[in-house]
């Protein structure tokens, strides 16, 4: 008996050759797996990636995207989550329970300080902030109760670069796991695993993407057991990325070697020439004389992202500040960073760092992410813009 055409167009038996190859990996987007048997729904491991099982596990898509981020990074496993501050709760929530104690530098990333003094502290987990640039104040630190040190290189905003070795050692010694914040360094600059660090995270929605219209985090580790513990948390929390999203990171990240080179030249260019300017009381740039922890990203680093901040003499107002920002014409105001367009953000030191603040955060702060303009086209439009700022009050 034939059957009725709206079966048909669901059953139709056809299936296309296999073999076929292309520069760019299929995207795979499915929430229903189909099994061949009953035997196979029973006996399919979808913790070690020998098959699949259901959307939130993997597709071939989101596989390949996991095992090229690994490599990115000098990982073993990886987990794709929804965005970069997803990967970092994703840590925290299965690494620690109640009674526990997270620390983290004070320069650490605004959200995860905010996920740590809110949802964290609901929860009975306690956390403390450390100077990154004093190992051994984080080893006075360390106690009975920490179970995990977040490292950030360099700090979020203010930009210093620790001495990632004396940190990790300092938690390795009293037995705690290690997490490293690897957005800026994207696996290019830095590696992680390499200085001996647990777990490496990293907000794919920036370099790896590279176009501005991606949200994804990742974590990575090399140990299996620990990569479970979070595994098992992601697949509790029903974390999960969209294929076309996965497709985007995967086509991006054939260029990002270059993109990265790109970006860091033309970002040191624009920082050093900012730094003779009167106007400018410090510019914050790792890869940069006179920037906190520059000795420390020489040791550690090979390239430097484009990203810097500036301080503009304490005797300009915010006011003046504020105008010089929005005179600016090819930096468009917005936050996060690594895409094709140059961003610009005045941030407010009294609401991001705790007093006392070091010297060279005196002033008004703004930061800087370099895209793929010309850095002739972007340092005119600096000059023009410095031009509004006027006299110091």
């Amino acid at each position: 008996m034939p059957r009725d055409l709206a079966t048909e167009l669901v059953h139709h038996d056809y299936r296309p050759p296999a073999g076929f190859e292309a520069p760019q990996p299929g995207v795979f987007k499915a929430s229903t797996v189909i099994f061949p048997s009953v035997a196979a729904v029973r006996h399919r491991d979808w913790r070690h990636k020998t098959g699949y099982t259901y959307g939130l596990h993997g597709t071939p898509t989101t596989f390949l995207l996991e095992e090229r981020i690994a490599a990115l990074e000098g990982g073993r496993f990886c987990c794709l989550v929804p965005s970069g501050l997803a990967a970092v709760t994703l840590v925290g929530q299965a690494l620690l329970s109640q009674g526990d104690e997270v620390l983290l530098p004070d320069n650490v990333y605004g959200p995860s300080r905010e996920f740590a003094r809110n949802e964290l502290a609901r929860w009975g987990i306690a956390h403390r902030l450390y100077d990154p640039m004093d190992p051994g104040a984080l080893a006075a630190l360390i106690g009975p109760n920490t179970r995990l040190v977040w490292l950030e290189a360099p700090g979020s905003v203010t930009m210093e670069f620790p001495d990632l070795p004396a940190l990790v050692e300092a938690a390795r010694a009293r037995g705690v796991t290690t997490a490293l914040d690897n957005t800026w360094g994207a696996g290019v600059a830095l590696r992680g695993f390499e200085h001996g660090i647990d777990i490496v995270m990293q907000a794919l929605t920036k370099y790896p993407s590279g176009g501005g219209d991606v949200l994804m985090g990742s974590v990575v580790t090399r140990d299996e057991a620990l990569h479970h513990r979070i595994k098992f948390t992601h697949m509790r929390l029903g974390l999960g990325v969209a294929g076309n999203d996965a497709e985007l990171v995967l086509r991006s990240l054939s260029s990002l070697p270059l993109r990265y080179a790109a970006q860091d030249a033309a970002a040191r260019e624009l920082a050093a020439w900012l730094g003779t300017r009167p106007e400018v009381a410090q510019v914050l740039h790792p890869a940069l004389e006179g920037s906190p922890g520059h000795a420390h990203w020489r040791a550690s680093c090979q390239a430097a992202a484009g990203l810097f901040s500036v301080m503009f003499d304490e005797r300009y107002t915010q006011a003046q500040v504020d105008a010089f920002v929005d005179a600016l014409r090819l930096f468009r105001i917005g936050y996060s960073w690594a895409g094709p367009v140059s961003l610009v953000v005045p941030y407010l030191l009294e609401t991001m760092r705790p007093e006392p603040r070091p010297a060279h955060l005196r002033g008004r702060l703004v930061r800087f992410s370099i895209g793929l303009e010309a850095a002739a086209d972007l340092r005119a439009d600096l000059a023009q813009a410095l031009t509004t700022l006027g006299a110091p009050a």
